[in-house]
């Protein structure tokens, strides 16, 4: 639910009696709107009697029994549409009372430069003098000289565990030839 508003739970409720579904597109609950006019409309089609519906239609009153599951399917989508309206307007009395006490007194936190700084340089393509703690378990692995090896082929600096440059697939160690 993308709408923030407070919604009348009565008026959902009256929607709902007048055309059921109505009450759920008030709350703005499309799906379940449509999914409750479907299934009123299945329930009058497979549920009721063809005389029943006529007879409604004609505003006279047939059977209770015949019109009976078309009546709780009726019900149903009334109190889902009181219910969802209630629990929306719960949702917002909360996020009111969030945005209250955090919009007072909100701080930004503080930037650590020298993480921004880090990231320029490596989207730019540069080495930064900082190691993480992966790289630097790496490099204290036996056999391994350094965190990165110079691309022979874009001048790149890449992974040393890597056959290949990262940055233009090229096998590391071809440039002459092997």
């Amino acid at each position: 639910m993308s709408d923030p508003r407070r919604r009348r739970p009565w008026l959902a409720v009256l929607l709902a009696i007048v055309i059921s579904g109505l009450g759920h597109a008030y709350l703005r609950r499309w799906a379940r709107a449509f999914g409750w006019y479907a299934a009123i409309t299945a329930v009058l089609i497979l549920f009721v009697p063809e005389p029943a519906v006529d007879q409604l239609l004609a505003r006279e009153s047939p059977p209770l029994a015949d019109i009976a599951p078309g009546l709780a399917v009726v019900a149903a989508s009334v109190i889902d549409a009181y219910v969802l309206a209630v629990r929306n307007n719960r949702r917002y009395e909360e996020s009111e009372a969030d945005r209250a006490a955090d919009g007072a007194d909100s701080v930004a936190e503080p930037v650590d430069e020298t993480a921004l700084t880090g990231l320029a340089d490596r989207l730019r393509g540069r080495s930064t003098t900082t190691v993480s703690a992966a790289s630097a378990s790496n490099a204290s692995a036996p056999g391994s000289a350094s965190t990165t090896v110079e691309c022979p082929h874009c001048g790149r600096e890449t992974d040393p565990t890597l056959d290949f440059c990262h940055w233009c697939t090229e096998a590391l160690g071809a440039a002459d030839g092997e």
